[in-house]
């Protein structure tokens, strides 16, 4: 007879157990939405829930706030949103916490982020009359999202884990190759280019624009009527990093050195 796993417990190491290791800390993500998940996590544990289902819960959430969204009921998306994001939360924590992290659930989480968001988005464009500037915030949106994934797994110079997969992993997997490899090769491409990418500043500034930031302040406009402002700010912060980027930012530095 199989041995019965041990529940985990609710001491105040089990919250600290549940987080993943990261060398910049998404500050709203920490202080908020990481301790609120925290009880849900340990009912969850004891309840024995697979922490795929909690992303599917989470999913469910984000594409309810999107047809709310689309609908022009911003109160009830803006709870959505984060209604969702602490489910995100607890998904990760809750995987960590029992012992149960697999590429089937990484790939899931990734997959269903990015088709919540690409849901909000279109039913911004949508009920804003401004598809084509939707459609540009969810690119830009997605690409910060995406070099800031990547920053902290190549500045932890993470492996590829071998690890049996079934049906459902090489499907999770193969859709990943398609959507994903391109935008870790273009995050691959950047680092190379900028080292000081994989720094602890940027990790830290990068951090802080993580889904959980992104989706508070979602929803906070949504609910002050101004959803379409999101669509800016997301397009500000890539044109903030890429300034950021710019090689005259270190020849202008030289020169005031040399000064």
């Amino acid at each position: 007879m199989r041995e019965r796993e041990p529940l985990p417990s609710s001491p105040p190491g089990a919250l600290a157990r549940s987080r993943k290791p990261r060398r910049g800390r998404e500050l709203l993500c920490e202080a908020v939405f990481r301790p609120l998940a925290h009880p849900l996590v340990l009912v969850l544990a004891r309840l024995r829930v697979p922490p795929p289902l909690v992303v599917a819960a989470a999913g469910v959430a984000g594409l309810t706030a999107a047809v709310e969204v689309g609908r022009g009921s911003f109160i009830a998306a803006a709870l959505l949103v984060q209604v969702k994001t602490l489910l995100d939360n607890a998904d990760g924590q809750l995987a960590r916490l029992t012992g149960r992290t697999n590429a089937f659930g990484r790939y899931l989480d990734s997959e269903v982020d990015l088709l919540v968001n690409a849901g909000l988005f279109a039913a911004l464009g949508w009920t804003t009359g401004q598809p084509a500037l939707a459609l540009l915030a969810f690119l830009a949106l997605t690409s910060v999202l995406s070099l800031n994934f990547n920053v902290e797994r190549l500045a932890h110079g993470a492996t590829p884990e071998l690890e049996s997969e079934g049906l459902g992993t090489a499907l999770l997997r193969g859709i990943y190759r398609v959507v994903y490899a391109p935008q870790d090769r273009l995050a691959e491409s950047l680092v190379a280019w900028r080292p000081r990418l994989t720094g602890a500043r940027s990790a830290a500034l990068l951090a802080n624009l993580g889904m959980s930031t992104q989706l508070a302040v979602f929803g906070l406009l949504l609910a002050l009527g101004h959803p379409l402002v999101f669509a800016w700010l997301a397009l500000a912060q890539v044109a903030a990093i890429a300034l950021a980027l710019l090689p005259w930012r270190t020849a202008w530095r030289r020169e005031e050195v040399a000064r």
